[in-house]
């Protein structure tokens, strides 16, 4: 049952305490001998005043408002909300993890930095690869990182042609921004009719400007590349770099490498494909893998082994520098460490065939019912469209989204890739059920039949959220988010 007063943010009540604090055991006239005349408050802060219970029922009826993966169904394309088991959580929660300080030497920090060294073995072997450096923080810092490696490649070269990084129009929308981060002039490659990169067009574009090809394998439309072995000869034959963001490895665990494939270079999320949370900007992790030819510009510092005891390394004269403060999100990569330890290589295999069997599982039950732009077997996800819909009875891709709120279920990924109109990315992963997949098709399939009965309901949803319909550009232009005292 819904809260009865959900939206009253405002309960303070003159002279109402959730705490109360020690008498002060410094004289007080010392304290303010001690502090600044500029650091003594002289009115009140003007906090709000409330009981611990109101206290406690507000902040609790706040996160009860929220969708979240431990709620309910996330299908959010290209994002992997995957379940994070709480024993990775459990892990990370270790005394001698959760409260080891960055600067703590080497010699004092065995056990974590066994971890990390042990975390990039498993890391390269999974995208085989020869060296993984864990510092980038996300996966478009893992980006920047993979394309500040490649610059650095060439330019060691003495190749300073090579200002171009080619991005299929299908790509995430994080690469082109991320190798102009990295001082490169981005030329988009179209896709062609089976959704896969155009190989003509691609031979077209090659040449000596060329750095690389920022690619991923299945791409954002959840297709696994027919032509990625013709890929890799048209780019590395003009001497350019393949590099492979592995935002969608959740599709291929076990099963394909890019190292195999032909890549240089990949980054991998492990806030997405390792069972790590993810949302609301963080915390995340994008370690960067590299074949051993572009192991000297790996960003420092890297841990070794060395006569048994394990060490950040900073020798490395070619690296492309530091990416982050410290050695990167450390947390993180406990709980993805412990995330492959506990699957191991077969399970990890199974989880990636699971995600590719649910998808492929709701694809073909809705398939009657939406436009399917490229009718493939698909891998982890998948991209339908509202387009006759759309049509016939005027409803959106939003609207759907909306109405889906009604059904306790998270929106798929809106509008994205651009390349397909009114596109719906759907990613179900492996965590959930039969009963959640025909949950979730049940619903799309009744909100396609209602945009035909009851368009009206449709683009007016949701009914049964705590707001209805947001503005959310404004929102989003004109942010509010501090807590101020009424008049």
């Amino acid at each position: 049952m819904r809260s009865p007063e959900p939206l009253i943010f405002e309960i303070s009540k003159p002279g109402r305490r959730a705490y109360s604090l020690p008498e002060l055991d410094v004289p007080a006239r010392d304290v303010a001998e001690l502090l600044p005349e500029s650091e003594i408050r002289r009115e009140p802060a003007g906090l709000p005043e409330v009981s611990e219970i109101d206290l406690v029922r507000h902040f609790t009826r706040l996160s009860q408002l929220n969708h979240g993966v431990d709620i309910g169904f996330y299908p959010l394309g290209s994002c992997t909300m995957k379940y994070n088991p709480k024993v990775n959580e459990d892990a990370a929660n270790l005394p001698g993890f959760n409260n080891i300080h960055p600067y703590v030497p080497d010699e004092l920090a065995q056990g974590a930095l066994q971890l990390m060294y042990e975390l990039q073995s498993y890391l390269a072997e999974i995208a085989g690869m020869d060296y993984v450096s864990l510092q980038p923080a996300a996966g478009a810092h893992g980006e920047l990182a993979g394309i500040l490696i490649i610059r650095a490649y060439h330019r060691a070269r003495n190749d300073m042609k090579r200002t171009k990084i080619l991005i299929p129009d299908s790509a995430h929308g994080t690469n082109p921004a991320s190798a102009a981060l990295g001082g490169f002039t981005v030329v988009e490659v179209p896709s062609d009719e089976r959704g896969g990169v155009d190989v003509e067009a691609l031979e077209a574009a090659m040449d000596e400007t060329v750095a690389g090809l920022m690619l991923t394998n299945p791409n954002t439309l959840g297709l696994f590349d027919e032509n990625i072995q013709r890929i890799e000869k048209i780019v590395h034959s003009k001497g350019g770099l393949l590099y492979y963001d592995g935002a969608n490895a959740n599709a291929i665990l076990g099963t394909s490498r890019p190292g195999d494939m032909g890549f240089d270079v990949l980054h991998f999320n492990l806030h997405k494909t390792f069972g790590t949370p993810h949302g609301g900007g963080g915390p995340g992790s994008g370690p960067v893998a590299v074949k051993s030819f572009l192991e000297p510009f790996l960003p420092v510092p890297t841990v070794v082994l060395e006569d048994g005891k394990y060490r950040l390394s900073y020798d490395r004269p070619q690296t492309i520098g530091r990416m982050k403060s410290f050695y990167g999100n450390f947390l993180v990569m406990v709980k993805a460490y412990a995330y492959i330890r506990s699957l191991g290589p077969d399970g990890l295999r199974e989880a990636s065939r699971d995600a590719v069997l649910n998808a492929n599982y709701i694809l073909r039950r809705i398939a009657g019912y939406y436009d399917v732009p490229y009718d493939r077997h698909c891998k982890h996800e998948f991209v339908i469209s509202p387009g006759k819909i759309k049509k016939e009875t005027g409803v959106r891709t939003l609207d759907i989204s909306k109405r889906l709120l009604d059904y306790g279920v998270h929106p798929p990924t809106n509008y994205f890739p651009l390349i397909v109109d009114e596109a719906l990315m759907i990613e179900p992963t492996e965590t959930e059920s039969k009963e959640t997949l025909d949950y979730f098709a049940d619903a799309l399939i009744a909100i396609a039949k209602e945009a035909y009965e009851d368009p009206e309901a449709v683009k007016s949803a949701p009914h049964t959220t705590v707001v209805g319909r947001l503005d959310e550009a404004g929102a989003a232009r004109n942010l509010n988010i501090r807590w101020e005292k009424p008049e």
